[in-house]
């Protein structure tokens, strides 16, 4: 039986699934690489509201800088290391102090953001300079901390973009986008012409007709296609510089790739299909058979 350690989420988590003869030993999830560096302890936030194990687990483990060490500690029994960037996304807070916590949707669930600013912390949003420049010490970081357990010739990094197309469909190019775009430009005219008339005739002011006729909405698919190509774009420093210190990297570009509708948590941009979970399983088998 492989033993595998992720250090990630949705991406790593859902390919080892995929794995033969394998299984999950070390799962650390909504951990930043920056909070490896600094991370902020437990004093002034307050985790009383997290709902389950998984969740206080999680932030614990950020709060005290734990997921190199987790990783380090099975170091002996570990077989593979699967590392992606999808928590890297939300960004992470910068206290005063110097000290970090990653911007976990968990973490604000429970109030921890909350107390973050009211401790006078800073968040640093993904893809500005500030944001990468710490992030690129903690993966460095995390690369040093495998390396010195024997660990770096079993990491993999994998390199998958978000996926811009749902299941069934083509992945936007820039003709596709171009009609995509003219065809929501009509379609906000149409829709629009149709609340305008019912606008008026509820007693809406001239203001408020011209705000909802601008204001009309992008379909899901043209949302997850404007969502992955915008983080796709400020990712790829990320990984140019993630390819640089690890070992080995499977990457799949975004038009090799398709959203679930089904996929058992939500159609996202980052939860792809069976194949393609399956494709990247199959590299990851012949890399290490």
């Amino acid at each position: 039986m492989r033993k595998i350690a992720i250090f990630g989420s949705c991406v790593s988590r859902d390919t080892s699934e995929f794995l033969s003869n394998s299984e999950v030993v070390v799962y650390v999830a909504r951990h930043s690489a920056v909070t490896l560096k600094l991370p902020h302890g437990h004093n002034g936030i307050n985790l009383d509201g997290l709902n389950s194990e998984f969740q206080a687990r999680m932030v614990k483990n950020d709060l005290d800088g734990a997921g190199l060490q987790r990783i380090v500690q099975h170091s002996t029994n570990i077989d593979l290391v699967l590392i992606d960037l999808v928590d890297e996304r939300r960004g992470f807070w910068l206290f005063p102090d110097g000290t970090t916590m990653t911007n976990s949707i968990e973490a604000e669930s429970c109030g921890a953001t909350r107390d973050a600013r009211q401790n006078g912390a800073r968040k640093i949003e993904f893809g500005t300079q500030e944001h990468f420049d710490a992030w690129k010490l903690g993966y460095k970081t995390l690369l040093d901390g495998l390396a010195l357990v024997g660990l770096a010739d079993k990491t993999v990094l994998l390199e998958i973009d978000w996926a811009a197309a749902i299941q069934g469909s083509r992945h936007p190019s820039k003709k596709v986008r171009h009609l995509s775009l003219l065809s929501r430009r009509l379609r906000r005219l149409h829709r629009g012409k149709r609340d305008v008339v019912r606008a008026i005739t509820q007693g809406s002011s001239p203001g408020q007709v011209w705000t909802r006729l601008r204001n009309v909405p992008p379909t899901d698919a043209e949302s997850y296609a404007d969502s992955a190509i915008a983080a796709n774009k400020v990712y790829s420093r990320y990984f140019e510089y993630a390819r640089k210190l690890t070992v080995r990297t499977v990457r799949r570009e975004s038009k090799q790739l398709r959203i679930d509708p089904l996929h058992k948590w939500g159609p996202e941009p980052y939860h792809y299909r069976t194949a393609d979970y399956r494709s990247i399983a199959d590299e990851i088998n012949r890399i290490y058979e």
